[in-house]
């Protein structure tokens, strides 16, 4: 198995439609949002520090995963539309996606923020160091400077 991290800039990948109703079907709307957010133009991950990644297993889109600039609080960058497929769960995708986005972000802001979704989402952030911090329409938080957490190294 090849995984393979790419930006995605211009366009969405076609593949996003499967993982959108993937999630639909999972009950999740967000990355429903993503493909309308992008369509109107309204969220391009081009700001300051915004990214939006896929991650490819052998040449198939297993999940995205993205970074905006965190409203509420100066200096911040927010973790959003995060994904993987469930046929692609458990196999590290998600934390070779996470990690790259936090690695991107360590460059030009000192917190990331990302809204926990469910328990198992949570637990997954919080084995990336996140603490749980409930404020300002976030769950957990992430200090990339106040940290021993060094994503090349992992």
């Amino acid at each position: 198995m090849t995984i393979d991290i790419r930006m995605i800039r211009d366009r969405l990948p076609q593949q996003i439609a499967d993982l959108e109703s993937e999630a639909r079907q999972e009950g999740y709307r967000h990355i429903t949002r993503l493909i309308d957010e992008w369509s109107a133009g309204d969220v391009r991950f081009e700001g300051n520090g915004e990214r939006l990644l896929g991650a490819y297993v052998d040449a198939v889109l297993a999940g995205v995963g993205g970074m905006t600039v965190e409203a509420a609080m100066s200096g911040a960058l927010r973790m959003r539309r995060f994904y993987i497929s469930p046929a692609m769960r458990g196999r590290g995708i998600g934390r070779m996606l996470a990690l790259a986005l936090l690695d991107h972000a360590r460059s030009c802001c000192c917190i990331v923020t990302v809204h926990a979704g469910n328990d198992g989402a949570a637990k997954f952030w919080e084995s990336l160091g996140f603490q749980a911090n409930g404020q300002c329409g976030h769950t957990h938080r992430f200090d990339l400077h106040g940290s021993s957490f060094t994503p090349r190294s992992r």
